[in-house]
């Protein structure tokens, strides 16, 4: 195999294959959703991140009154992101303020009858991130090149991983913390409840002195 010409930089194609790889399109998620039944997905997104979603329910099949399923976007804190009623289809766009757990719930309106009602399909794509920034449109407003675009893309892919791993650095560092917090206090609980046998133990020998002492059993 040749060697590459003196002076030219070898490149490391694992890094950039690494982040084609993570940087697919994510697939949209669907499943049913009954009568009267509520589901929701839930999922962490760190903080200052855009999220965009599309959402479509449809009807059972054999259903003459079409789709009807309430959708409520909220944070661990209950803060309702976005809300829809009787909805059907549509889009939603928020931007996290914190490093949060987000939940997306899908409420069924459709009565349960006595026979079996068929389920309504729902089908979710949610995108946060670099999958949720519109490039397109940033190439048009910047007027830049389809590789100018690429490697613009790669360049928040790469800041979006650096990232991750400076928040998985900071929790590590923070669990390290409380570990060692939590070793040292049970050091000190440690020595505190030997010192409470000793002092115990020493104090049960005085006493049992003199009590046979007193029972003139012993000098």
């Amino acid at each position: 195999m040749p060697l590459p010409p003196p002076g030219r930089p070898r490149f490391r194609l694992a890094p950039l294959l690494a982040l084609l790889l993570l940087a697919g399109p994510a697939r949209p998620i669907s499943f049913q959703l009954p009568g009267k039944a509520r589901k929701c997905l839930r999922e962490e997104i760190h903080r200052d991140t855009l999220v965009t979603g599309e959402y479509e329910i449809g009807a059972p099949p054999g259903s003459s009154s079409g789709p009807s399923a309430n959708l409520k976007i909220t944070d661990s804190a209950g803060h309702i992101l976005y809300a829809k009623e009787d909805a059907t289809k549509g889009k939603f766009a928020f931007t996290t303020e914190d490093y949060d757990m987000f939940e997306a719930c899908f409420e069924s309106k459709l009565p349960v009858g006595t026979g079996r009602m068929p389920d309504q399909l729902v089908i979710l794509d949610m995108k946060h991130g670099v999958e949720a920034k519109n490039y397109e449109e940033i190439a048009k407003v910047e007027k830049l090149k389809p590789l100018e675009v690429e490697l613009r893309r790669l360049e928040d892919l790469s800041e979006s991983i650096v990232n991750d791993f400076a928040y998985m650095k900071k929790r590590e560092e923070e669990m390290r913390d409380t570990n060692e917090s939590t070793n040292t206090r049970v050091l000190y609980f440690s020595i505190f409840s030997m010192c409470c046998l000793i002092g115990l133990a020493t104090w049960q020998v005085f006493y049992l002195r003199r009590f046979f002492k007193a029972k003139k059993l012993i000098e």
